[in-house]
């Protein structure tokens, strides 16, 4: 469904629109302007710290970097580094964690500041040591937007607006959380399979 909004596939049939507007009929510079995407899988470039999360915005000022940077809670490792923002990536972000490329994957998007923002599973390769300061940098990026979230954790969608329960590439459920919760469907059996889940533990015996 997002691969549809960001026309990186076309509908076979029907339309997608953004305020209304069919997103075929958006030059691509036009849409990619109105999106921002933090993928699962971050990609970064073997080039500055900066530069990378420059990348949308590549007339951004060094102060709007470190701004960015610092709402995604990544400033302090980057300090850290070597160079600090200077500090020349391997490809791919090899040397970085797959929280701190999340990070700077989201300080990107919000130098970016489109009015619509994709995540994709963005706290799917973080440690649940680094997952609260991801959350804070997420709801940074939230604010006066408009998100489209792809998540499996109940505590990343339980807050949202209007969940969709997509089963075999279509739409199946819609709602809030709490409305949800309460119908016999998809969603109500995964919250009660995670709750059994969270009620497991593993025995141990003496040798």
């Amino acid at each position: 469904m997002c691969s549809l909004i960001a026309r990186f596939w076309d509908v076979n049939s029907g339309r997608v629109t953004i305020g209304g507007e069919d997103v075929r009929d958006f030059t691509l510079d036009s849409l990619m302007k109105n999106i921002s995407m933090v993928f699962q899988n971050v990609y970064l470039f073997s080039d500055t710290i900066e530069n990378n999360i420059k990348f949308g915005s590549p007339d951004a000022t060094h102060e709007q970097v470190v701004e960015a940077a610092k709402k995604a809670c990544c400033h302090d490792f980057i300090m850290n580094l070597p160079n600090g923002y200077d500090t020349v990536l391997e490809e791919g972000g090899a040397s970085l964690s797959g929280g701190e490329r999340q990070r700077l994957s989201i300080a990107r998007a919000i130098l970016k500041d489109s009015p619509i923002i994709i995540l994709d599973e963005a706290t799917s390769n973080v440690d649940p040591e680094n997952e609260d300061r991801l959350q804070a940098a997420i709801e940074a990026l939230m604010k006066n937007k408009t998100i489209i979230m792809i998540a499996h954790r109940l505590k990343t969608v339980r807050k949202a607006d209007q969940i969709l329960v997509l089963d075999g590439g279509h739409i199946v459920q819609k709602g809030t959380h709490a409305e949800l919760a309460e119908q016999d469907g998809i969603y109500s059996r995964f919250i009660k399979q995670r709750e059994q889940a969270e009620s497991w533990h593993i025995a141990g015996q003496d040798t």
